[in-house]
């Protein structure tokens, strides 16, 4: 593979975990998700309920709360750390194996690698409220207060973390509309990109 690693950030609802699981599964190759959180809260000393939580969503609204919120004497936040120990556990897994990884930064931390495909997965609302309201038996005002509130979170924490925009094409090699390609098209032409 030229590419050895794969990582897919997403807005919610889009079905990007769904495309890099499937991706991941049909390459043969491992998948890491929700698996990294119990590394993360093993190196952090942290619980895993809030490192699920506050790894990849920031834990505030906006970008000057994030940016302020629970300092020590150093400047560092419990946020900041638990960041660097997602940090080290990412390049650890890169250095590894070829793998899928899905958000967490993963697409900037692997920056400097050319082994690496980063892929941004988005879709029409009508699509993502859809399978909103189904995964999670919603009505559909709720999904989209939870696509809203998920993405915002992602946003801040990307945008804080790596002074970049978080769904902004150039800083990906690849932007998929799912709800226009469809999951099976997606897949394929995320495979053809590492072949």
């Amino acid at each position: 593979m030229a590419k050895r690693i794969i990582t897919i950030s997403r807005e919610f609802g889009s079905g990007g975990r769904f495309i890099g699981e499937e991706v991941a599964k049909k390459l043969g190759i491992a998948y890491y998700d929700k698996n990294i959180i119990g590394q993360i809260a093993e190196k952090s000393g942290l619980s895993p309920e809030y490192i699920q939580e506050n790894a990849e969503l920031s834990p505030k609204k906006g970008l000057f709360a994030y940016a302020f919120s629970g300092r020590d004497i150093t400047g560092k936040s419990v946020e900041d750390m638990v960041y660097e120990v997602q940090r080290n556990i990412i390049l650890e897994l890169a250095e590894k194996e070829p793998c899928v990884i899905i958000g967490r930064n993963a697409d900037y931390i692997l920056k400097d690698r050319d082994d690496v495909l980063n892929v941004f997965i988005h879709g029409d609302m009508p699509e993502k409220i859809k399978r909103i309201t189904g995964l999670h038996n919603v009505e559909e005002k709720e999904a989209v207060k939870m696509m809203a509130d998920t993405d915002k979170r992602r946003r801040t924490n990307y945008n804080f973390y790596t002074d970049q925009n978080w769904g902004k094409a150039s800083n990906y090699t690849l932007c998929l509309n799912s709800s226009q390609l469809g999951y099976d098209r997606c897949e394929m032409i995320i495979m053809e990109c590492v072949k």
